[in-house]
């Protein structure tokens, strides 16, 4: 089912380039947000559960991280500013180094982004939970990387997933294009508009 998934979601970045607006048709839910509990940057628990009837934006980073992250990251400030007054609208930055990225040092990174945690918030955990996460619920890594073990394991990904409020991931966009980025904020705006109806997946 991974690589269907991932084989859509490349179909997608493909036909947007081809064909202008392509990113405004409707389209079919991309994948669907499995069950997960995660720390927060306050040492609290957060789980899907707390998240439905919320549209977000899903990330992985990591703190130390001085490639792709801080762009990413100055790019997701974009998205922050757009729509954090939003009362349904939130930002999750998952970590992708979970050794290092502790709820304290997660804390700190927080602090340093200025930004109100309660709309943006950062995420700790396990790290087969946030690869599995990252792999089958937002599919913005290729599932085929779980052959290998998990200490091994590394995500680096520029990719975004917008979730609606019933928990279906509706697009990936790139984090380090700015015509993603627009797109995205239109996109959920309009996710924001919509009501909540009974989730198609299970």
């Amino acid at each position: 089912m991974g690589f269907f998934v991932a084989l859509a979601s490349l179909f997608y970045f493909i036909m947007t380039w081809l064909i202008p607006g392509y990113s405004d048709k409707q389209i079919n839910p991309v994948s669907y947000i499995r069950p997960f509990g995660f720390q927060t940057q306050d040492g609290k628990t957060l789980t899907d559960k707390d998240m439905k009837g919320k549209v977000y934006v899903a990330e992985f980073f990591f703190t130390t991280c001085k490639g792709i992250c801080p762009d990413m990251n100055n790019n997701m400030r974009k998205v922050y500013n757009q729509l954090k007054d939003e009362k349904d609208f939130y930002i999750l930055s998952f970590t992708c180094d979970p050794e290092t990225d502790s709820v304290a040092r997660m804390k700190h990174y927080a602090d340093s982004m200025k930004v109100d945690t309660r709309k943006w918030v950062f995420l700790t955990g396990r790290k087969d939970s946030l690869y599995k996460a990252a792999r089958v619920s937002y599919t913005i890594d290729d599932p085929v990387s779980n052959l290998t073990p998990i200490n091994e394991q590394f995500i680096h990904s520029q990719h975004w997933a917008l979730v609606d409020k019933n928990g279906d991931v509706r697009k990936i966009y790139d984090g380090l294009k700015n015509r993603d980025i627009q797109r995205l904020i239109k996109e959920a705006k309009k996710l924001l508009d919509k009501k909540q109806e009974p989730a198609t997946a299970s």
